[in-house]
């Protein structure tokens, strides 16, 4: 792209992060997984050249402090209005001070790589129209990278089925959009299930080391008695 390109990453309140790891992670641990994936994925887009800004949007300080630590622009919510506030937020912002493009990420995406995100941008690039990139997530409901050019050609339209619906969105605006299939993007961590795969992957990074006990005290765990059982 000829025009500066932004990256985007909301970031929630770290107390409101990731609870649906709870059965599987404490609290703290939640949270320590949270800034581990953000800071790796910060380090990804310091990579890509092709990004002029990183923009992290987020009402938690801590969060915010991490992202100034690695050179990344931060957008301070006065209070957390959810994701979709957050993002219209972010790319009104970035609209504001040159952007031309916007990619928006997730922070739990530690399989994303630095190739992946250029394939991303560079195909936002393409036409020379109104585009939208979509990658969806693993499991084909969530949106796990989206491409604008320029950055209000869609509204965000995250939660459950997003993808869906950003694809419907793109459709009805008759944009030029394109689904990308990219695996590491692809890959947000999310589920407990998502935790075996992620100690695999990073197996000798010793930045997730802190998971393999609480997922070993969690396989250890009896399974639940049969409903209609004593205890």
């Amino acid at each position: 792209m000829n025009e500066k390109t932004w990256a985007i990453i909301p970031v929630k309140r770290l107390s409101q992060a990731k609870r649906r790891l709870a059965p599987a992670l404490p609290a703290d641990a939640r949270r320590q997984l949270v800034l581990v994936m953000l800071k790796e994925v910060l380090g990804v887009l310091s990579e890509v050249a092709e990004i002029d800004t990183v923009l992290v949007v987020t009402p938690d300080p801590h969060v915010a402090e991490i992202a100034w630590q690695s050179g990344a622009s931060v957008l301070s919510e006065a209070r957390a209005a959810g994701l979709n506030a957050a993002l219209r937020a972010g790319l009104a912002y970035a609209c504001e001070h040159g952007a031309g493009a916007a990619l928006v990420l997730p922070a739990d995406v530690p399989f994303a790589t630095a190739n992946e995100v250029r394939r991303v941008i560079a195909s936002a690039g393409a036409g020379g129209q109104p585009r939208a990139i979509l990658v969806p997530s693993h499991d084909g409901e969530g949106t796990n990278a989206l491409a604008l050019s320029p950055p209000g050609t869609l509204q965000p339209s995250y939660g459950p089925g997003s993808f869906l619906r950003h694809l419907a969105q793109a459709v009805a605006r008759k944009l030029d959009v394109q689904v990308l299939q990219v695996p590491g993007l692809a890959a947000d961590i999310d589920e407990p299930r998502d935790l075996a795969r992620l100690i695999a992957g990073k197996r000798g990074a010793g930045s997730y080391a802190f998971l393999e006990a609480h997922l070993t005290r969690t396989e250890d765990r009896p399974p639940p008695p049969a409903r209609g059982t004593e205890p």
